[in-house]
Protein backbone atom coordinates (compact mmCIF):
# COMPACT_ATOMS: atom_id res chain seq x y z
CA UNK A 1 0.00 0.00 0.00
CA UNK A 2 1.87 3.40 -1.05
CA UNK A 3 1.39 6.38 -0.27
CA UNK A 4 3.35 9.16 -1.94
CA UNK A 5 2.78 12.55 -0.95
CA UNK A 6 3.76 14.32 -4.63
CA UNK A 7 0.77 12.92 -5.95
CA UNK A 8 -1.74 14.18 -3.27
CA UNK A 9 -2.19 17.86 -4.45
CA UNK A 10 -4.24 19.46 -6.75
CA UNK A 11 -3.88 22.07 -9.45
CA UNK A 12 -5.76 25.52 -8.80
CA UNK A 13 -5.69 28.30 -11.10
CA UNK A 14 -3.91 31.21 -9.55
CA UNK A 15 -5.37 35.05 -9.51
CA UNK A 16 -4.97 36.44 -12.67
CA UNK A 17 -2.10 39.10 -13.06
CA UNK A 18 -0.84 41.92 -16.05
CA UNK A 19 2.22 40.58 -17.39
CA UNK A 20 5.41 42.33 -17.33
CA UNK A 21 6.58 41.34 -20.68
CA UNK A 22 9.08 43.26 -22.91
CA UNK A 23 7.44 45.23 -25.82
CA UNK A 24 8.48 44.51 -29.36
CA UNK A 25 10.92 46.25 -30.98
CA UNK A 26 10.28 48.83 -34.02
CA UNK A 27 12.31 48.09 -37.22
CA UNK A 28 15.77 49.60 -37.93
CA UNK A 29 18.34 50.36 -40.79
CA UNK A 30 20.69 48.34 -38.74
CA UNK A 31 22.57 45.64 -41.01
CA UNK A 32 20.55 42.28 -41.45
CA UNK A 33 23.55 40.47 -39.46
CA UNK A 34 23.55 42.63 -36.61
CA UNK A 35 19.94 42.60 -36.71
CA UNK A 36 19.99 38.80 -36.75
CA UNK A 37 22.13 38.76 -33.57
CA UNK A 38 20.29 41.54 -31.74
CA UNK A 39 16.75 39.53 -32.48
CA UNK A 40 18.43 36.07 -31.30
CA UNK A 41 19.70 37.83 -28.25
CA UNK A 42 16.13 39.93 -27.69
CA UNK A 43 14.30 36.17 -28.37
CA UNK A 44 16.60 34.27 -25.92
CA UNK A 45 16.23 36.83 -22.92
CA UNK A 46 12.17 36.72 -23.80
CA UNK A 47 12.06 32.81 -23.33
CA UNK A 48 14.15 33.40 -20.05
CA UNK A 49 11.88 35.50 -18.53
CA UNK A 50 8.86 33.19 -20.23
CA UNK A 51 10.72 30.16 -18.18
CA UNK A 52 11.26 32.20 -14.95
CA UNK A 53 7.57 34.06 -14.59
CA UNK A 54 5.56 32.21 -17.07
CA UNK A 55 2.02 33.54 -18.12
CA UNK A 56 0.14 34.62 -14.98
CA UNK A 57 -3.10 34.13 -16.41
CA UNK A 58 -2.45 30.26 -17.30
CA UNK A 59 -0.02 29.92 -14.27
CA UNK A 60 -1.36 27.24 -11.60
CA UNK A 61 -0.58 26.24 -8.14
CA UNK A 62 -0.60 22.86 -6.37
CA UNK A 63 -2.85 23.06 -3.16
CA UNK A 64 -1.99 20.25 -0.95
CA UNK A 65 -5.60 17.68 -0.29
CA UNK A 66 -5.25 15.67 2.84
CA UNK A 67 -6.82 12.49 2.53
CA UNK A 68 -9.10 11.02 5.04
CA UNK A 69 -7.60 9.13 7.63
CA UNK A 70 -4.13 9.08 5.84
CA UNK A 71 -2.71 12.73 5.83
CA UNK A 72 0.64 11.72 7.07
CA UNK A 73 2.98 8.36 7.13
CA UNK A 74 2.22 7.82 11.23
CA UNK A 75 -1.44 7.72 9.96
CA UNK A 76 -0.81 5.87 6.67
CA UNK A 77 0.88 3.08 8.26
CA UNK A 78 -1.77 2.38 10.71
CA UNK A 79 -4.76 2.53 8.11
CA UNK A 80 -2.54 -0.14 6.24
CA UNK A 81 -2.17 -2.33 9.81
CA UNK A 82 -5.78 -1.71 10.57
CA UNK A 83 -7.50 -2.86 7.51
CA UNK A 84 -5.38 -5.32 5.77
CA UNK A 85 -2.02 -6.57 7.31
CA UNK A 86 -4.23 -7.44 10.88
CA UNK A 87 -6.83 -9.17 8.83
CA UNK A 88 -4.70 -10.69 6.54
CA UNK A 89 -4.23 -14.91 6.97
CA UNK A 90 -0.86 -14.37 6.87
CA UNK A 91 0.90 -15.98 9.91
CA UNK A 92 4.08 -14.69 9.44
CA UNK A 93 4.34 -10.91 8.92
CA UNK A 94 7.77 -9.36 7.97
CA UNK A 95 8.57 -5.47 7.80
CA UNK A 96 11.48 -3.78 6.39
CA UNK A 97 11.22 0.29 6.84
CA UNK A 98 13.80 2.56 5.58
CA UNK A 99 14.26 5.86 7.05
CA UNK A 100 11.30 7.70 8.18
CA UNK A 101 9.14 4.40 7.67
CA UNK A 102 11.35 3.39 10.88
CA UNK A 103 9.89 6.14 12.92
CA UNK A 104 6.32 5.61 11.49
CA UNK A 105 6.67 1.60 12.68
CA UNK A 106 7.92 2.44 16.11
CA UNK A 107 4.47 4.87 16.32
CA UNK A 108 2.19 1.58 14.98
CA UNK A 109 4.06 -0.05 17.74
CA UNK A 110 3.38 2.10 20.44
CA UNK A 111 -0.59 2.13 18.89
CA UNK A 112 -0.55 -1.55 18.01
CA UNK A 113 1.74 -3.23 20.46
CA UNK A 114 -0.09 -5.92 21.42
CA UNK A 115 -1.39 -6.95 17.74
CA UNK A 116 2.26 -6.34 16.02
CA UNK A 117 3.73 -8.76 18.71
CA UNK A 118 1.36 -11.48 17.77
CA UNK A 119 1.41 -10.71 13.97
CA UNK A 120 5.12 -9.69 13.29
CA UNK A 121 8.13 -12.15 13.09
CA UNK A 122 10.83 -9.74 12.46
CA UNK A 123 11.51 -5.87 11.59
CA UNK A 124 14.34 -4.59 9.33
CA UNK A 125 15.13 -1.24 9.35
CA UNK A 126 17.25 0.92 7.12
CA UNK A 127 18.68 3.81 8.34
CA UNK A 128 15.69 4.29 10.61
CA UNK A 129 14.71 8.13 11.81
CA UNK A 130 12.98 6.21 14.94
CA UNK A 131 14.04 7.32 18.63
CA UNK A 132 12.48 5.63 21.20
CA UNK A 133 12.63 8.38 23.97
CA UNK A 134 11.39 10.97 21.67
CA UNK A 135 8.56 8.95 20.49
CA UNK A 136 7.91 7.38 24.73
CA UNK A 137 7.70 3.99 23.74
CA UNK A 138 6.90 1.18 26.25
CA UNK A 139 9.69 -1.04 28.03
CA UNK A 140 7.87 -3.82 27.18
CA UNK A 141 8.07 -2.13 22.94
CA UNK A 142 11.81 -1.99 23.45
CA UNK A 143 12.85 -5.36 24.94
CA UNK A 144 10.88 -6.88 21.93
CA UNK A 145 12.54 -4.39 19.52
CA UNK A 146 15.85 -5.68 20.81
CA UNK A 147 14.81 -9.56 19.91
CA UNK A 148 13.22 -9.18 16.58
CA UNK A 149 14.34 -5.85 15.17
CA UNK A 150 17.66 -4.79 13.72
CA UNK A 151 18.58 -1.50 12.13
CA UNK A 152 21.35 -1.57 9.17
CA UNK A 153 22.51 2.13 9.23
CA UNK A 154 24.61 4.21 6.86
CA UNK A 155 28.53 3.52 7.33
CA UNK A 156 31.81 3.14 6.10
CA UNK A 157 32.50 -0.45 7.52
CA UNK A 158 31.79 -3.54 5.85
CA UNK A 159 28.01 -4.97 5.53
CA UNK A 160 26.88 -6.58 9.02
CA UNK A 161 29.60 -4.97 10.72
CA UNK A 162 27.64 -4.61 14.38
CA UNK A 163 28.03 -0.94 15.31
CA UNK A 164 27.75 0.44 18.90
CA UNK A 165 23.83 1.06 19.60
CA UNK A 166 22.87 4.65 20.10
CA UNK A 167 19.67 3.95 21.99
CA UNK A 168 18.45 0.84 23.96
CA UNK A 169 15.91 0.22 21.21
CA UNK A 170 17.56 -2.87 18.76
CA UNK A 171 20.57 -3.87 17.05
CA UNK A 172 22.87 -1.85 14.54
CA UNK A 173 24.76 -2.84 12.23
CA UNK A 174 26.63 -1.57 9.11
CA UNK A 175 24.34 -1.44 5.62
CA UNK A 176 28.23 -1.04 3.76
CA UNK A 177 27.62 2.45 2.42
CA UNK A 178 27.36 5.44 3.85
CA UNK A 179 24.87 7.03 1.17
CA UNK A 180 21.77 7.19 3.10
CA UNK A 181 19.43 6.43 0.08
CA UNK A 182 21.49 2.82 -0.89
CA UNK A 183 21.31 1.44 2.91
CA UNK A 184 18.15 -0.81 2.00
CA UNK A 185 19.59 -2.07 -1.22
CA UNK A 186 23.24 -2.91 -0.24
CA UNK A 187 21.74 -4.60 3.34
CA UNK A 188 19.04 -6.67 0.77
CA UNK A 189 20.67 -9.86 1.17
CA UNK A 190 21.63 -9.83 4.87
CA UNK A 191 17.79 -8.52 5.79
CA UNK A 192 16.84 -11.69 4.21
CA UNK A 193 19.27 -13.83 5.53
CA UNK A 194 17.71 -11.89 8.82
CA UNK A 195 13.88 -12.37 7.88
CA UNK A 196 15.26 -16.75 7.89
CA UNK A 197 16.86 -16.87 11.08
CA UNK A 198 14.05 -15.31 11.97
CA UNK A 199 11.55 -17.52 11.00
CA UNK A 200 13.61 -20.54 12.01
CA UNK A 201 13.89 -19.61 14.98
CA UNK A 202 10.10 -19.25 15.97
CA UNK A 203 9.18 -22.44 14.04
CA UNK A 204 11.83 -24.07 16.39
CA UNK A 205 9.96 -22.42 19.46
CA UNK A 206 7.08 -23.67 18.35
CA UNK A 207 7.85 -26.66 18.06
CA UNK A 208 9.27 -27.36 21.24
CA UNK A 209 6.56 -25.87 22.90
CA UNK A 210 4.34 -28.39 21.04
CA UNK A 211 6.35 -30.91 22.14
CA UNK A 212 6.37 -30.37 25.67
CA UNK A 213 2.47 -29.64 25.62
CA UNK A 214 2.63 -33.44 24.36
CA UNK A 215 5.08 -34.66 26.89
CA UNK A 216 3.05 -32.95 29.57
CA UNK A 217 -0.52 -34.70 27.89
CA UNK A 218 0.94 -37.74 27.73
CA UNK A 219 2.17 -37.11 31.52
CA UNK A 220 -1.01 -36.32 32.36
CA UNK A 221 -3.25 -39.05 31.11
CA UNK A 222 -0.46 -41.89 32.43
CA UNK A 223 -1.19 -40.74 35.80
CA UNK A 224 -4.71 -40.99 35.54
CA UNK A 225 -4.57 -44.30 34.09
CA UNK A 226 -2.65 -45.31 37.78
CA UNK A 227 -5.29 -43.63 39.64
CA UNK A 228 -8.04 -45.47 38.23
Amino acid sequence: MVLNPNENYLEVEKSAMSSPLPSPTEPSDEPAEKRERKDDKEGKKKREFYEKYRNPQKETETERIPIRENSSSEEHVLYVWDHFVSQAKAKNVFIMAHSYGGLSFVELMNQREIEVKEKVCAVALTDSAHNIWLQETSKGTQDWMQQHCCNWVSSPEPVDTLLDPMLRDCPRVSAGTERHELTSWMSFDSIFRFFNKSLEAKEDEEAEETSNAVTTRSSSLKYKHQDL
